[in-house]
């Protein structure tokens, strides 16, 4: 523990000395870039693709956060502030049409009744879809669950597109 005490000091104290380099050993896959706010990795692509917006959908204020992991799309969708009840969204195989899969949503955490599963169907089947079918982990917490208000949030989420 001490050790890495040790090491953090002394990287924070070459950090505030400007024009000075954090000395590397040996040869790295990426360029380490020092800077005054802190040490920073330079690669080709972001690892991580995330992008975000917010939009007054029927007097409610709602905010969407759209993420592409390299295996699931994690879309946050919240009236609330909040993440709401986390449901799972996955193409199955067994339809007889494979250009049209069907969808199977599962709940993770919080509410697990029908309206949570009609939502999230509505709402990632299409990013499911547009992202090569694959699985999208949506968290939902919503006020207004209209036809509507759900049109609406489908567009604020392809507004947001990260697949």
């Amino acid at each position: 523990m001490r050790d890495t005490a040790r090491e953090f000091r002394s990287v924070t104290e070459r950090q505030s000395r400007p024009n000075q380099s954090v000395p590397q050993s040996g040869k790295s896959s990426f360029p380490v870039l020092c800077s005054m706010q802190g040490l920073t990795m330079s690669t080709a692509q972001p690892m991580i693709k995330s992008r975000q917006a917010e939009k007054e959908i029927n007097g409610i204020r709602t905010q969407v956060v759209c993420t592409e992991f390299n295996n699931y799309i994690l879309v946050v969708l919240t009236q609330y502030g909040k993440m709401g009840s986390l449901v799972s969204i996955t193409a199955d195989s067994t339809s007889s049409d494979v250009s049209t899969p069907m969808f199977s949503t599962k709940v993770l955490m919080g509410k697990d009744e029908p309206l949570t599963h009609v939502c999230a169907k509505n709402l990632a089947t299409r990013v499911s879809q547009e992202a090569g079918n694959r699985p999208v982990l949506l968290g939902l917490a919503l006020k207004d669950t209209s036809i509507e208000a759900v049109k609406l949030m489908r567009d604020l989420i392809t507004s947001c597109q990260v697949w």
